[in-house]
């Protein structure tokens, strides 16, 4: 007998996650439309039917995720460590330091400021957008293929996210446009800034990374990047899936948002390193522990 959609049990559940996470956001960070729509989203997925109720709920490993990203906003990180900003500055300079045409030495994401090229503004910014948009198709493909797979994928993104989480209050980074921009000084009212990304924006003639930077939980939240992180745990489970095609675009798309995060002038090499890292770490510990509550089988090969 397949369950009920709508029971008295449910609806005040669902009534009680609802209004608890709109009154625990208006408190902490305000309201904002997208806190209704995600509300109106989930309760729609989880009334319509048993497969979108099936659907929803295990997405809700992504809702999570996103829900601790966007509750940093109350408790910025500069709050509890001091930000660096010209110490960071400085190692990406003595390791990864470019000698400009004067003779002095620069960091990578200068050089790119003095060498800039519509295409690479436009790559960019596609690559950019990949950010979170792949990961979510990647695992709604495996939510469809391999259940078990998808749940191995959901929590590793988000145990990465929390080792990254962790790491931006241990160690508060400025990113290099703030730098560009203001110089070594801190200044905790400091707005987004879409950096090399808005020459994307004008080309498309659209304000993409504008609306999207204007969201931003903490500029400060430089290192580690996990823009760079994400397309790591993409590729790893499109290897251990064993598909023989998109592991190349996989690759691709991990390649380019590495790229594209210092020429933007968003991370330096060194917070792009510090992602890939951090998706290293939580691939291995979810490996390590994650094996034993759910018991790997060995995947058919998929094309």
């Amino acid at each position: 007998m397949p369950p009920k959609l709508f029971t008295t049990r449910l609806i005040l559940i669902m009534g009680a996650l609802s209004a608890a996470y709109l009154l625990v956001s208006w408190v902490l960070i305000g309201f904002r439309p997208e806190q209704l729509f995600l509300v109106i989203l989930c309760n729609l997925l989880f009334f319509a039917s048993v497969k979108t109720r099936s659907f929803i709920m295990a997405f809700s490993v992504f809702i999570v995720y996103w829900i601790i990203f966007d509750y940093m906003k109350a408790f910025p990180n500069y709050k509890y460590h001091a930000v660096h900003v010209e110490s960071i500055y400085n190692a990406e300079k003595s390791i990864f330091g470019i000698t400009a045409a004067d003779g002095k030495i620069i960091t990578p994401n200068e050089y790119w400021q003095l060498h800039r090229y519509t295409f690479l503004d436009f790559m960019a910014g596609i690559f950019y957008l990949c950010w979170i948009p792949v990961p979510l198709l990647f695992a709604s493909w495996l939510y469809i293929k391999n259940r078990r797979r998808f749940f191995y994928f959901a929590f590793t993104f988000l145990l990465v996210n929390l080792l990254g989480f962790v790491i931006y209050y241990i160690y508060p980074a400025a990113p290099p446009w703030y730098v560009s921009n203001y110089g070594f000084s801190f200044n905790a009212n400091t707005p987004g800034n879409t950096a090399g990304l808005a020459r994307f924006d004008e080309l498309v003639h659209t304000p993409v990374f504008k609306s999207l930077y204007a969201r931003g939980s903490n500029i400060f939240a430089a290192m580690p990047s996990l823009h760079s992180a994400y397309p790591v745990i993409v590729f790893y489970h499109a290897i251990k899936n064993k598909l023989r095609y998109m592991k190349f675009v996989f690759a691709i798309v991990m390649g380019g948002i590495w790229f594209s995060a210092v020429y933007a002038n968003h991370h330096y090499v060194l917070d792009v390193i510090a992602g890939i890292l951090c998706a290293i770490l939580g691939i291995w510990l979810f490996n390590l522990l994650g094996n034993k509550l759910l018991p790997e089988k060995k995947p058919e090969q998929v094309s």
